[in-house]
């Protein structure tokens, strides 16, 4: 059983995520500092904040959420048909069904050249913004930053294109510690957008 402040932190997490669209490492250190806790609280890991997430969503935002990652998914798969090339895999909220309109859209692309990505968005007169973040093994990943417009929402949606090696491809793919997939290719976004929806659950 987790601790009782883990899941206290977890909980402010998840209403931090929901509502004002934090990636889940910012709205941890957001919820220590809301509920004054000492900087060195130990965060609740990510699963914990999940199930948190799923249970905010479910009490709160279950007539609107379902619309809402479909029209997430939806701009995802515009993204990765446009940039096949780079082979595509959608992580993070939308894939994995925690999403909201608040949410960013996270993109691996696997390059032969990293410059090859950049140089596409250029060609198709695409602005970005390039960053630096930790990949999926902590190494310093680039980042390309785009904000699309998604119709269906009538927002602007943050498109973030994390630029790999081809070789990092496999690692990628490996299981979660709950034995899931942590992200999907075009093939299987597209399987996700044809299946009905259903209920969110823990």
């Amino acid at each position: 059983m987790p601790a009782p402040i883990a899941v206290e932190i977890a909980n402010a997490a998840a209403r931090l995520a929901v509502e004002e669209g934090l990636e889940w490492g910012a709205a941890k250190r957001r919820a220590i500092k809301d509920l004054k806790l000492p900087a060195r609280t130990p965060l609740p890991d990510n699963d914990l904040v999940e199930d948190a997430v799923r249970a905010y969503i479910g009490l709160f935002c279950a007539d609107t959420q379902p619309a809402e990652l479909r029209a997430l998914r939806e701009l995802a798969l515009t993204w990765m048909e446009r940039l096949q090339e780079f082979r595509p895999h959608l992580g993070g909220a939308v894939w994995h069904g925690t999403a909201t309109r608040l949410s960013d859209v996270w993109l691996a692309l696997f390059c032969d050249d990293s410059k090859s990505a950049e140089i596409a968005l250029i060609d198709h007169n695409v602005s970005y913004e390039p960053r630096t973040v930790p990949g999926f093994r902590g190494e310093p990943v680039e980042v390309l930053s785009i904000s699309s417009r998604c119709r269906a929402l009538n927002e602007e949606i943050g498109v973030h294109l994390l630029i790999h090696d081809l070789d990092d491809l496999r690692g990628a793919l490996r299981p979660d510690a709950r034995g899931r997939t942590p992200r999907g290719d075009t093939a299987a976004v597209r399987r996700l957008l044809q299946a009905p929806d259903e209920p969110l659950l823990p």
